[in-house]
Parts: C-alpha cells; structure tokens; sequence
C-alpha cells in the first residue's frame, strides 16, 4: 500500500516560512504527478499546489491564494517533494498532506478518485 509521510510543519509567525517535505515508503516518487493539499479548521480539504511526474508534461500549478508565494519542488535523488511556504499567513494555517494529483496539473488540484488512505499530514500553524 502506498504510503506518504508528510514533515516540516511548525507554528511560524506571519510572513514567515517553512519548507514541508514528502516521502514515500517503498516505491518512488519519480513518475507520479503529486499534490500538496491542505485542510483549514472546519473546512474541506482542498488542493493547494501540484507537480508534474516525470515524462507527465506541464509545469507546477498552484491556487491562486497561494501563488507567487509557495513553491513546489522535487528531489528525485532523495525521493522527497518539497513546498516552500513564504509569506504565510494566518490563512495558511491547517493540516497539510501529500498525495498523488491527476494529471496533468491544474488550478485546481485533484487527488485520484478514491483516494487513500492519507498519511498523517503535517501541521502549520500561523500566528503571532
């Protein structure tokens, strides 16, 4: 079963940054087009960034609240992918997970229908 194990996350103060990382047991990340998603206290989770796999054509997508201040990025050396957080705010903070998009990336960030289980995620916290 595939599995995501997110890190990185911690309680920053507004326009702070944190850098979050993804691995995965087991198989690599190479191929897969992989998202970072996002869920606020009480609100849905939802889709904030995406990066291509390899040989799945297009660039990073992010949601627009987010653009020109996240990154996404990835280290096929160490199997890892990587978001960039600068400039948070308060807004940023929730639960943020990794997982498999579908591709090719959009706007708006999808996880394959039926989806999971997710890992555990990785707090971000945004308060002064």
């Amino acid at each position: 079963q595939e599995q995501f194990v997110e890190s990185g996350g911690g309680l920053v103060q507004p326009g702070g940054s944190l850098r979050l990382s993804c691995t995965a047991s087991g198989f690599s990340l190479e191929h897969y087009t992989m998202g970072w998603f996002r869920q606020a206290p009480g609100k849905e989770r939802e889709g904030v960034s995406c990066i291509p796999g390899r040989g799945v054509g297009g660039t990073a997508k992010y949601k627009d609240a987010v653009k020109g201040r996240f990154t996404m990025s990835r280290d096929s050396a160490k199997n890892t992918v990587y978001l960039q957080m600068d400039g948070l705010n308060p807004e940023d903070t929730g639960i943020y997970y990794c997982a498999p998009s579908i591709p090719p990336c959009r706007t708006v960030v999808d996880p394959p229908p039926g989806f999971g289980p997710w890992g555990q995620g990785t707090q971000v916290t945004v308060s002064s």
